[in-house]
């Protein structure tokens, strides 16, 4: 089973872009060279990764992708902020799917 990992990655013009994969270093090349990256990173480099963390499955790894989306511009700024809305977030969905975790 492949893991999946959220990244964050700050733009040259302050935005903050939010993605998911199993190969963070190979996305953000694949964003930085515009082959394969997502439309809205294109003319916004150079990219700096602020944050990346393995999540599980692709499936919570887009559903914690979807949460973090809905964080505001300043949450996301805030790194020890987002790092532990990402730790509370993944734990809760953790505990919502998958019960035998609760123990």
């Amino acid at each position: 089973m492949e893991v999946w990992s959220l990244y964050l990655l700050r733009c040259s013009d302050g935005s903050v872009y939010t993605g998911i994969s199993t190969d963070v270093e190979r996305r953000v090349r694949q964003h930085e060279s515009g082959a394969k990256g997502a439309k809205y990173l294109r003319g916004r480099g150079p990219l700096q990764l602020l944050y990346q963390r393995e999540i599980g499955d692709r499936s919570l790894a887009s559903r914690v992708e979807y949460q973090v989306k809905q964080l505001s511009r300043q949450e996301k700024e805030d790194a020890v902020n987002l790092h532990d809305a990402i730790e509370s977030l993944l734990q809760k969905m953790k505990r919502q799917f998958d019960p035998v975790l609760e123990g």
